[in-house]
């Protein structure tokens, strides 16, 4: 499993987490600090990504709807 973590967890766990997260990055280093939560769900969906976020905006839009599975 890929993780992207959301801008709100520290970039350095990317390191920390290769050896049970290979692969994983942080939207920082994509360059996707300043996109939206949608643009940055589109991304995580195409590229085999987990979103981990500490923002509740993910769980709510999930919920409503708002992002297609």
């Amino acid at each position: 499993m890929k993780l992207l973590l959301d801008q709100n967890i520290s970039r350095k766990l990317v390191d920390e987490l290769e050896d049970l997260f290979s692969g994983s990055n942080h939207v920082y280093l994509l360059g996707l600090h300043k996109a939206s939560d949608e643009k940055i769900w589109n991304y995580a969906r195409k590229n085999g990504f987990t979103i981990v976020t500490q923002d509740s905006d993910f769980v709510e839009k999930i919920s409503s709807r708002h992002f297609s599975f």
